[in-house]
C-alpha cells in the first residue's frame, strides 16, 4: 500500500486493515503542511498519550488508534488546525483515565489528582490545552445516582461554556457512536444506551453560531450525528 493511499481511506478502514502504524502513519501525513513548531508539539502529545495509555485496550483494539482518530478526523473532515486543540484531543481521556501517573502524586483524592493532572499539561503545553482536556473530563461520580445520567448532565454543562471543547468531544463521540459498528455486540449496545440521549444535545451545540467550525464541517458532523442515530436505533429498537 502507497502511503499516499492511506489519505483517500476511512479510519476505520485504516484501523482494521493497517491498525496503529496506519492511523500513526495517516496522522504524520495530514501534519506534514503544519509549520514545524506545531508538528513538534503534536508529536510530543501522541508520545505522551502513548506512553500514558501504553497497557489500555478498547475490547479489539489499542487505546491509542481511538485518540488518533479523533484527532485526524478534527484535521480531515472538520478543517481544523489549531494546535491546542489537536494536542488537547490526543490527551483528552489522560487526565480522566491516568491522573496519578500523569500527575507524579502517590496518592490523594480524586479531585486532587484531576488537578495536579491538568496542571501537568498546563506546565507541558499551555493553560489552554490544560483546559480543553478538563472540560472533557468526567467528573467523579456519586455512586448513588445513575453513570449515564451524570456523564451527559457533564458533558452538555461543559460544552456550554467551551465552545471549542465541542469539537473534541462529538469528534470522540463520532469515534464512539457511529463506531458502535466496529466493536463487539455487548459493547455496543452498552455505548447506544449510553450516548443515544445525547445527540439531541449535541445537535443542537453543533449548530450554534460560536461553535468554530465551518457550515461543511457542520453539516458533516450532523449528518454523522444522524447515522449515529440510526445505529442507536437498531440496536436498542429494533
Amino acid at each position: 500500500m502507497a502511503p499516499r493511499m492511506l489519505l483517500s481511506m476511512p479510519l476505520h478502514a485504516i484501523t482494521e486493515v493497517y491498525g496503529e502504524a496506519g492511523l500513526r502513519e495517516r496522522f504524520v501525513l495530514e501534519l506534514e503542511s503544519f509549520p514545524e513548531a506545531d508538528r513538534e508539539q503534536l508529536v510530543e502529545a501522541l508520545d505522551l498519550a502513548a506512553e500514558l495509555h501504553a497497557h489500555d485496550r478498547r475490547v479489539r483494539e489499542p487505546y491509542l488508534n481511538h485518540l488518533l482518530r479523533v484527532a485526524i478526523r478534527i484535521i480531515k473532515y472538520y478543517g481544523v488546525r489549531d494546535v491546542d486543540v489537536l494536542t488537547a484531543a490526543l490527551l483528552h481521556d489522560a487526565v480522566e483515565d491516568h491522573p496519578a501517573e500523569l500527575s507524579g502524586l502517590g496518592g490523594g483524592t480524586h479531585a486532587e489528582l484531576t488537578d495536579a493532572a491538568i496542571a501537568v499539561l498546563a506546565a507541558r503545553f499551555g493553560s489552554r490545552v490544560a483546559e480543553l482536556v478538563r472540560s472533557v473530563t468526567n467528573p467523579e461520580y456519586d455512586p448513588e445516582r445513575d453513570r449515564h445520567e451524570q456523564y451527559r448532565a457533564h458533558v452538555a454543562a461543559s460544552l456550554e461554556r467551551d465552545p471549542w471543547a465541542r469539537v473534541i468531544k462529538v469528534s470522540d463521540f463520532t469515534d464512539n457512536g457511529v463506531g458502535v459498528v466496529h466493536t463487539t455486540p455487548e459493547k455496543a449496545l452498552s455505548a447506544a444506551t449510553k450516548y443515544r440521549p445525547l445527540v439531541p444535545k449535541l445537535r443542537e451545540l453543533v449548530g450554534r453560531p460560536d461553535t468554530p467550525l465551518s457550515l461543511a464541517a457542520k453539516d458533516h458532523i450532523l449528518d454523522q450525528l444522524d447515522l449515529a442515530e440510526e445505529r442507536f436505533a437498531a440496536l436498542l429498537d429494533g
